[in-house]
C-alpha cells in the first residue's frame, strides 16, 4: 500500500522543501491504545518528577535551535530573528511552565479530613497552529505532560518538519509513546477527535473549534480552545498618538500580521485622527516585504496562497466598499505589502472578519461609546487595546474581551491566564486555574 504524503512547501518561493509520511487514519486507535498504555505509567511518577523530566526534555533542543529556527522560517516565512526568538523562548519558558503547572496541580487540604487532589485525565489530543509552530504546541504539551496525560500531537500539515524534529529530540528523554506525533491534513485531526482521548487541546481557526466541539460532544470531552480573534484597537484623543501608532503598526505586523492577538480594526477619535494616520502611514512605510533570509525585509510572506487570496480579497472589498488606501496594497503572491487602509465601515470585511495579514485598518469615531460598540460587535473576544489617559480605564471596562491593555498589548504579567471571551475560546491556559483545565479535580475526604 502506497503511503500519502505531505508536502513542505517555502511560502517564500513556493519551492517544495520535503516530504513526510502522513498518518493513516486507521493507525490512530493503536497509537491511542500506546499513549493509554504509556499514560498508565507516567501517571504514578510523582509530579515533580514529571516535571523535571519534561524540562530536561525541552532543554535538550538548544543544540538544535538554530536548525529549528531556520526550519520555521521555510515551512512558514517568518524572518530568521523571530523565529530564533520563538525556539529561544520555548527552551527558556519550559521549566518556568512545568514547575508552575506542578504547583498548581499539587494537592492542597481544604480541612483536616479533606484532601483536592488534581489527577491525570488520560490521553490528551493536542492540535496546534502554523503560525508559532513551536510555541503554541508548547504552550498545550507542557502541562497537558507535567498533569500525568499522555499526549497525541497533531501539528499542522503547514509546517510537518519542525513538528517532526522537535518530537524527535524530546523523545529522546521522554518514556516510550508517551509523547506522538501524527502527520496529515484536517481529517486525521478529525479522526483524532472522535478517537478515545480524554482531553482535545487545541490552537486554531473557529470554524475547526467549532468542529471540534461537535465531533467531541458524544463522549463529553474535555476541552481546552483558542479560537482566534479580530481584535480592536481604540484611540482616545488623550492618547499618546506617537506610543499608538508605534503599537498599531508593530502589532498589525507582527509575524505578516499571522498572529491571533494582531490588531485588526482600529477606532480613532475625529478629534486626532489625521494625526494618527500620519504617523502610522510614515511608519507603515519603513516596512518592506520579502522572504525570510532577506536582511532588508521585515514581514516576510503569507503561509500560502489561500491566505494570500483572503487577505487581497480583504483589502480589495474595502477599497470597493469607499475605503481610502493610505499606503501599501497586495503585491505579488504570497506577499502583501505594508499596508494601511482609512475610512473602514462595518460592511467590510475588514471590519467583519479576522483577515490574518499586515494591513493597519484605521476607523474615525465621534463619540467613544459608539467606538466601544463596534470594537464588541464581533463574535471575536481574545484581546483588545486602549490607548488613552483620563477615562481609558473605563472605556477597556465596557470591552468584551479576555484580554485587554491599557497604553500596551495585551497579556497579562504573572499568573495571568491567556483567555478568550465570546467564540475566541472555550477553556484558556496558563494561571493556576488554566493549569488545573488539564487535570482532573478529585475530593477525598476521611
Amino acid at each position: 500500500m502506497m503511503t500519502d504524503t505531505l508536502s513542505s512547501i517555502n511560502p517564500s518561493t513556493g519551492q517544495l522543501i520535503a516530504k513526510i509520511s502522513m498518518t493513516d487514519t486507521r493507525e490512530i486507535p493503536a497509537i491511542v491504545n500506546q499513549a493509554r498504555d504509556a499514560y498508565q505509567t507516567w501517571r504514578q511518577t510523582p509530579i515533580s518528577q514529571r516535571a523535571q523530566i519534561v524540562t530536561q526534555a525541552f532543554a535538550s533542543l538548544a543544540p538544535l535551535q538554530q536548525a529549528l529556527a531556520e526550519l520555521i522560517s521555510l515551512e512558514m516565512g517568518k524572518d530568521i530573528n523571530r523565529s530564533l526568538s520563538e525556539v529561544a523562548g520555548v527552551i527558556h519558558n519550559a521549566q518556568y511552565i512545568a514547575d508552575d503547572v506542578a504547583s498548581a496541580l499539587t494537592a492542597t487540604n481544604a480541612s483536616s479530613r479533606t484532601q483536592i487532589q488534581y489527577q491525570p485525565l488520560g490521553v490528551a489530543a493536542v492540535i496546534s497552529p502554523w503560525n508559532y509552530p513551536m510555541a503554541m504546541a508548547a504552550n498545550l504539551i507542557i502541562p497537558a505532560l507535567v498533569a500525568g496525560n499522555a499526549v497525541v500531537f497533531k501539528p499542522s500539515e503547514q509546517t510537518p518538519l519542525v513538528a517532526a524534529k522537535m518530537v524527535a529530540m524530546l523523545n529522546q528523554h521522554l518514556p516510550d509513546n508517551l509523547l506522538q506525533i501524527i502527520q496529515g491534513r484536517s481529517e486525521l485531526g478529525q479522526t483524532l477527535v472522535e478517537a478515545e482521548v480524554n482531553l482535545i487541546a487545541f490552537t486554531g481557526s473557529m470554524a475547526a473549534g467549532k468542529d471540534i466541539m461537535a465531533r467531541a460532544s458524544s463522549g463529553l470531552k474535555r476541552l481546552i480552545m483558542e479560537l482566534g480573534g479580530n481584535d480592536p484597537m481604540i484611540v482616545m484623543d488623550s492618547a499618546d498618538i506617537n506610543a499608538a501608532a508605534r503599537f498599531a503598526v508593530a502589532s498589525s505586523f507582527e509575524n505578516a500580521g499571522q498572529m491571533c492577538v494582531a490588531t485588526e480594526r482600529i477606532y480613532v477619535d475625529e478629534k486626532v485622527a489625521d494625526q494618527f494616520e500620519v504617523r502610522v502611514t510614515a511608519l507603515a512605510k519603513q516596512y518592506r516585504s520579502g522572504p525570510w533570509n532577506d536582511d532588508s525585509a521585515n514581514i516576510g510572506p503569507l503561509v500560502n496562497t489561500d491566505q494570500y487570496h483572503k487577505v487581497k480579497l480583504h483589502i480589495s472589498d474595502a477599497l470597493a466598499k469607499g475605503a481610502t488606501l493610505l499606503t501599501g496594497g497586495a503585491a505579488e503572491a504570497p506577499f502583501i505589502a505594508p499596508t494601511v487602509i482609512a475610512n473602514i465601515t462595518p460592511e467590510m470585511l475588514l471590519e467583519q472578519q479576522e483577515t490574518f495579514g499586515p494591513v493597519v485598518a484605521i476607523a474615525r469615531y465621534d463619540d467613544v461609546a459608539d467606538a466601544i460598540r463596534r470594537a464588541n460587535d464581533s463574535e471575536y473576544g481574545l484581546g483588545a487595546v486602549v490607548f488613552g489617559q483620563q477615562g481609558a480605564r473605563e472605556v477597556a471596562n465596557q470591552l468584551e474581551a479576555g484580554m485587554v491593555g491599557i497604553n500596551q498589548g495585551v497579556g497579562g504579567e504573572g499568573d495571568s491566564p491567556w483567555v478568550g471571551a465570546k467564540q475566541s475560546g472555550f477553556g484558556y491556559r496558563n494561571s493556576i486555574a488554566g493549569h488545573r483545565q488539564f487535570a482532573q479535580v478529585k475530593v477525598l475526604t476521611q
